[in-house]
């Protein structure tokens, strides 16, 4: 079961039952200026990362989430409820692709 809520920036955060995130392929996609096709390729090839965190202290209720695809960076703050706070993308050194193993 996937609980979705309204976001007014038009993006909606999805979050599993366990309350894991779930992102949209063709939203993030979007984000980074490619289609879902594309997207989806890169993760394939490994070329695709994520962290989420949670917030403390003054950020408690809050979360960060983060994807890394070549030199592009989402930054999104979620509310615990799904809602969208804020995102960006910016540009990053490109990550090595991650292999097979290696954590």
């Amino acid at each position: 079961m996937v609980q979705e809520q309204a976001d007014p920036a038009g993006f909606p955060v999805q979050r599993d039952v366990g309350g894991s995130f779930i992102i949209d392929a063709d939203r993030i996609a979007a984000r980074f200026g490619w289609s879902a096709g594309e997207w989806r390729d890169m993760q394939r090839r490994g070329l695709v990362t994520s962290r989420v965190e949670r917030g403390e202290g003054e950020d408690q209720g809050r979360w960060r989430l983060s994807v890394i695809c070549g030199n592009r960076l989402w930054l999104a703050v979620v509310s615990d409820d799904g809602a969208l706070i804020d995102e960006r993308v910016d540009f990053v050194p490109a990550q090595p692709p991650r292999s097979a193993g290696r954590s």
